[in-house]
């Protein structure tokens, strides 16, 4: 009897050694079900970077091509907002400021009202309307002299926004600026009505002296509609010189009009908004600085960073992320911003907590860029340092929740690991990347970064949320 129990015994033992054989992975090395769905995609696994680790302990789950330098794409933010968290502080918040060089008179001021901006990321048009009517409060109705722009916080340099896909239009190509309004954007809503048989044309935000010149209706199928307008942008008007099939409905393109600068852009958005709140000026718009002894008028204060970093990360808003690195470099160095200088800042910054990373390169900061290379091992580092750091919380909570929301909203919707992982995600035409935390069944949490750079990145989804799921089951 105790020979045969001992058996059971043994057999006992062998089977749930089996069963740990079968379901272990030694550190190191990709999950079975990972490396089958990079095979399938046509993806070699030394196109591949991973790094899993969880973030209480030292306990290392998978470390793959993990000091291989690959370009991140957008996980890139991760990186630029954390570094803003910790050097800006989570508190940190952008200042707008108006001032008038002159004696007002009533309502009149007799001379300039100088903008001075911080590089605010989120000056959208409901807030800079706000704005003016702080400035109208204080009882300046008519402007009698110019309006400036003091820029003086960012470097000017030369920007090309065709340099990346060569595709200026695109709104995501809009360039950092002191005083970005908008994200210097517009979006042209076409509303056909058959009754007049036009295509009428709405312009957010609503702009002065910028004509535009509608398309004609035309009763033809929608298909390429944006082709069929043969727009014309320049720094003074837009034209649709096309046509416009009725069978579209309402519609709208969101453009960058890179033909405009950023001051003639500010100054339409401005002579119209101004001229809403009942205001007048008939000055020019130019660059400058506050001169001594102008007094302060107004002041916008963004939404603190955590808010900020939030629409960075969920949207992947690349505009956004630009301005971080300037704004990180601006106060780091107290001089004015460059990107190579926020570049410096977040490598002192790595290097203060004990993480080398030899092989990163910023452009921007925002991962939109052929030139940008982190490896999975320095990612996924600074996130598990991350999750130590007092900022933690708000770091978390801007990435996108798997299943839920932003850009992972789609993804693992009917999979355990859903609501279980916060993510950022990545992609250009060649990469496909993911990083962030997963909090497994266990309930231990992990960092996990996998980055693929290859032809067939495209197809690398699969082996991305495989990995996730096995994280959360088997972490």
């Amino acid at each position: 009897m105790r020979i045969l129990k001992r058996l059971q015994a043994g057999y006992l033992l062998f089977f749930v050694a089996c069963c740990l054989l079968h379901n272990a992975v030694p550190a190191q090395e990709l999950p079975p079900v990972v490396i089958d769905a990079l095979k399938r995609a046509g993806i070699p696994l030394n196109a591949a970077g991973a790094y899993v680790q969880e973030v209480g302990g030292s306990k290392m789950l998978i470390a793959s091509n993990a000091s291989i330098p690959f370009n991140p794409a957008s996980t890139m933010k991760l990186v630029t907002s954390d570094a803003a968290l910790e050097l800006l502080g989570p508190t940190f918040t952008w200042k707008t400021q108006a001032y008038a060089d002159g004696a007002q008179l009533g309502d009149v001021l007799q001379g300039n009202l100088i903008f001075k901006g911080s590089g605010d990321p989120k000056l959208v048009l409901e807030n800079f309307w706000l704005f003016l009517r702080q400035i109208r409060a204080r009882g300046i109705r008519e402007i009698r002299g110019d309006l400036l722009l003091d820029r003086s916080i960012f470097e000017e340099g030369f920007y090309d926004p065709a340099v990346f896909d060569g595709d200026p239009l695109k709104a995501y190509n809009a360039g950092p600026d002191a005083l970005l309004l908008n994200y210097k954007a517009f979006g042209f809503r076409f509303v056909p009505d058959e009754a007049s048989g036009l295509v009428k044309i709405l312009v957010d935000p609503p702009v002065a002296g910028y004509p535009v010149a509608a398309p004609r209706l035309s009763n033809g199928e929608c298909g390429d509609w944006k082709g069929k307008l043969f727009a014309a942008f320049n720094g003074n008007g837009t034209s649709f010189g096309g046509t416009y099939s009725s069978s579209c409905g309402d519609k709208t393109w969101y453009v960058h009009p890179y033909q405009m600068t950023h001051t003639q852009y500010f100054a339409a958005v401005f002579r119209q908004l101004w001229n809403d709140l009942g205001g007048t000026f008939k000055g020019d718009v130019r660059s400058g600085v506050v001169p001594p002894g102008a007094r302060l008028v107004g002041e916008w204060e963004s939404p603190a960073l955590p808010e900020v970093i939030r629409d960075i990360n969920k949207y992947s808003n690349n505009v956004m992320a630009r301005q971080l690195l300037l704004t990180i470099a601006a106060d780091v160095f107290k001089l004015p911003a460059n990107p190579e200088r926020g570049a410096r800042a977040i490598k002192s910054w790595l290097a203060g907590k004990g993480i080398d990373a030899p092989e990163l390169t910023i452009e921007n900061g925002s991962g939109l860029s052929r030139n940008e290379r982190i490896s999975a091992g320095t990612m996924g580092r600074m996130l598990v340092a991350a999750f130590q750091s007092p900022t933690m919380p708000e770091f978390i909570s801007s990435m996108p929740l798997a299943g839920y929301d932003g850009t992972m909203r789609q993804r693992l919707k009917t999979r355990s690991v859903a609501g279980n992982a916060h993510i950022k995600t990545g992609s250009l035409n060649d990469v496909r990347a993911i990083a962030g935390y997963v909090q497994a069944a266990s309930g231990k949490h992990y960092a996990v970064v996998c980055i693929i750079n290859h032809r067939n990145a495209p197809a690398g989804q699969e082996a991305h949320d495989a990995l996730l799921q096995w994280v959360y089951e088997r972490g």
